[in-house]
């Protein structure tokens, strides 16, 4: 065996196999051995990597199937809240046309606002400013529970969210009157207040007639954010007109969303005429 400057091997049957060498140099099985641990080492990385990936894809569509299940379980709350302003709107402006018409009266505002008993007004007072503040309600609780800015390329729910912020702007612009304008901060805030305190998400619901109308009665914090609103409806019986342009926005905007949420009619009733306004050649 020698003892030179040269590496030494084991002699076998088959392949030489080189050692270390006196100058320390890595000869091939130190090598074939770094080469494992390099595979290894990647191996075990892009596992890692691809884990990484696989989980944050599993996350993101988990997330998207609870959103989706939410905007169908919220989603048709909205369309009914939707479809009472709306039909509350329409026989308001429908009432307007009976009314201004010659020898013709009996419109909602006249029935019930103007001629109707002391229940009768305080029932259409109230059960106006409530169909308001439930919708906005419902809108609030998609905000927090359905997360709009996450919903993703949906054609659907970025056609929802443009259809409520029609509503929002038809409520928030100036027209002509201020009749029944809330700003956006008004807005939020009574779909705050609108929030039963029971229920988190994908289990919140907005507080009953029964309990809005009590709250009204016995919440002086509470009642000081509808009593605008109040004040709007009482103005309808002295001239309904100012208000006319908005509520007609406010009704046709909330006829689009409802068309969105229900497009064949399958769980809604069919009616949800736009209001027109009539030509007249009176007035």
């Amino acid at each position: 065996m020698s003892h030179g400057p040269f590496p030494a091997t084991v002699v076998g049957n088959g392949p030489s196999v080189s050692t270390m060498g006196g100058n320390g140099v890595a000869t091939g099985g130190s090598r074939f051995v770094s080469l494992v641990t390099w595979v290894s080492a990647g191996v075990a990385l892009g596992s890692a990597a691809l884990t990484g990936v696989l989980g944050y894809w599993a996350q993101r569509r988990l997330r998207g199937a609870e959103e989706r299940s939410l905007m169908a379980t919220y989603g048709m709350s909205l369309a009914w809240a939707a479809y009472d302003l709306q039909s509350r709107f329409f026989n308001i402006l429908r009432g307007q046309q009976i009314d201004e018409a010659p020898g013709v009266s009996g419109g909602f505002v006249d029935a019930f606002l103007r001629r109707g008993d002391a229940e009768e007004r305080a029932y259409a007072r109230r059960s106006t400013v409530f169909v308001i503040a439930e919708y906005l309600g419902w809108v609030e609780i998609l905000r927090r529970d359905v997360r709009f800015l996450d919903l993703g390329p949906s054609r659907t729910n970025r056609a929802v969210m443009a259809r409520i912020f029609d509503v929002d702007k038809a409520f928030n612009r100036t027209a002509g009157s201020d009749a029944f304008r809330l700003f956006r901060g008004h807005q939020r805030a009574i779909g705050e207040l609108m929030i039963h305190p029971e229920g988190g998400p994908g289990e919140r619901r907005c507080l009953g007639f029964a309990e809005f109308s009590a709250r009204l009665d016995g919440d002086e914090e509470f009642r000081r954010w509808f009593d605008g609103l109040l004040a709007d409806v009482d103005g309808l019986a002295e001239e309904t007109r100012p208000a006319v342009a908005r509520l007609t926005e406010i009704q046709h905007a909330l006829i689009d969303l409802i068309e969105l949420l229900d497009p064949k009619g399958q769980r809604m009733p069919r009616f949800r005429a736009r209001f027109r306004p009539a030509p007249t050649s009176w007035g």
